[in-house]
């Protein structure tokens, strides 16, 4: 009952270890937003597990904290982010709108909002699909701003609107974007757009995304001056300091402690993966009979710690994939743990590459591997390979 660890998805660890570098460059962005200075938007990148969804959110709270208006949004493939962002920002300026002094301007703004949520294709199907759709805004849809149907012109509109309001009550704006990666291009191309426009005029809104190793690339592809947009933040395993805090200072606040030993084990088996340290030291806490843990107790727990790891965290990834793209899941891991050419995997199943297309395209949808680079793909979640060379074919 008092096992302080927390494996899972998002879920902020009890000690947020080795991002303090990353935490400050946050805070500076606040504070230059506050002060009226031009500033960037924000990326985080990293594989699987460790630990941008915890940091979006650690930044949210450090909003929140200075009476920011802020929304989330987990982008998805093949979904517009209209709406999306439309109730996040409802959210954003409901939480500044006590502060405002004209609630006519609130209002003024929540009509725009609220065309903005049901502009579309013209057609007739999504036509009356966004006519079926109410986004909770009390207030009549302003037509003539924000609701052309273009994503681009409108959310370009909507945010120098939003970041008005923010202006009016001495305050920012901050959107967070989660899975940014699997935003759809013509989205990001809007996306950019827009945050290209609140560069220039210094509307204190900023967007603060967090996606997979590849995201930058997804950017710049959509438009070339993404890579002066914003701030880019890689993020990956702690080093062996901060995951022995990580373990440490959780576990001295319920007056238990671990060896020098068990540290070293713990460390060997989860190799300083945010995700996996929390997996692997919730199981040792339960198994260890008394305090200090040692390394004895690293061994018992580990096969435990692994089949659950095996189940959740790589198993229910593996169980997405189709039966080709598993075999080209197996081929990129008898090849190493390092990103592969794609020619290499072809070679591997005696393929030609281009026939393999198809199988590569599903896994970076699924967001199971990710180009690394041009003619090379690698696995989103570590130690991914690992587990494959353990599975039966």
């Amino acid at each position: 009952m008092r096992n302080p660890y927390a494996p899972g998805a998002g879920q902020r660890p009890p000690e947020l270890a080795g991002r303090d570098r990353e935490l400050k460059q946050f805070e500076v962005v606040l504070e230059r937003v506050a002060r009226g200075r031009p500033e960037r938007s924000m990326i985080i990148t990293g594989l699987r597990g460790v630990g941008k969804t915890v940091l979006l959110n650690t930044f949210r709270s450090m909003a929140i904290q200075r009476l920011w208006g802020t929304g989330k949004i987990e982008a998805r493939p093949d979904q517009s982010i209209r709406r999306p962002v439309a109730s996040a920002l409802h959210v954003a300026v409901r939480e500044l709108a006590p502060r405002h002094r004209a609630p006519d301007r609130i209002e003024e703004f929540l009509g725009v909002l609220k065309a903005f949520a049901q502009a579309g294709e013209e057609d007739g199907r999504t036509k009356a699909r966004a006519h079926r759709w109410q986004p909770g805004i009390d207030v009549p849809a302003t037509r003539g701003r924000a609701d052309s149907g273009d994503l681009e012109i409108d959310l370009t509109e909507l945010f120098v609107d939003a970041a008005s309001v923010a202006t009016d009550v001495g305050a920012g704006i901050a959107l967070f974007v989660d899975e940014m990666q699997d935003v759809p291009a013509d989205d990001v191309s809007a996306l950019c757009a827009a945050c290209h426009e609140l560069s220039q005029n210094g509307g204190p809104l900023i967007v603060v995304g967090a996606g997979l190793p590849h995201l930058p690339a997804v950017l710049s592809a959509s438009k070339s001056y993404s890579e002066r947009l914003f701030r880019y933040a890689r993020i990956d395993r702690l080093d062996r300091e901060s995951a022995d805090l990580a373990l440490l200072a959780p576990a001295e606040r319920e007056e238990v402690t671990f060896t020098p030993e068990a540290l070293d084990a713990l460390y060997g088996a989860a190799d300083g993966y945010p995700y996996f340290v929390q997996a692997y030291a919730k199981v040792v806490w339960d198994v260890a009979p008394d305090t200090p843990i040692t390394a004895e107790d690293i061994r018992v727990a580990a096969p435990e710690a692994e089949s659950e790891l095996a189940v959740g965290f790589f198993g229910s990834r593996y169980e997405r994939a189709t039966p080709a793209e598993r075999d080209y899941m197996r081929a990129m891991a008898v090849l190493g743990d390092d990103p592969v050419p794609t020619a290499a995997v072809a070679g591997e199943l005696g393929r030609k590459p281009s026939s393999l297309s198809p199988a590569r395209d599903g896994l970076i949808k699924k967001g199971l591997i990710y180009s690394a680079e041009r003619g090379l793909v690698a696995f989103t979640v570590p130690h991914f390979g690992q587990f494959l060379r353990t599975q039966p074919a």
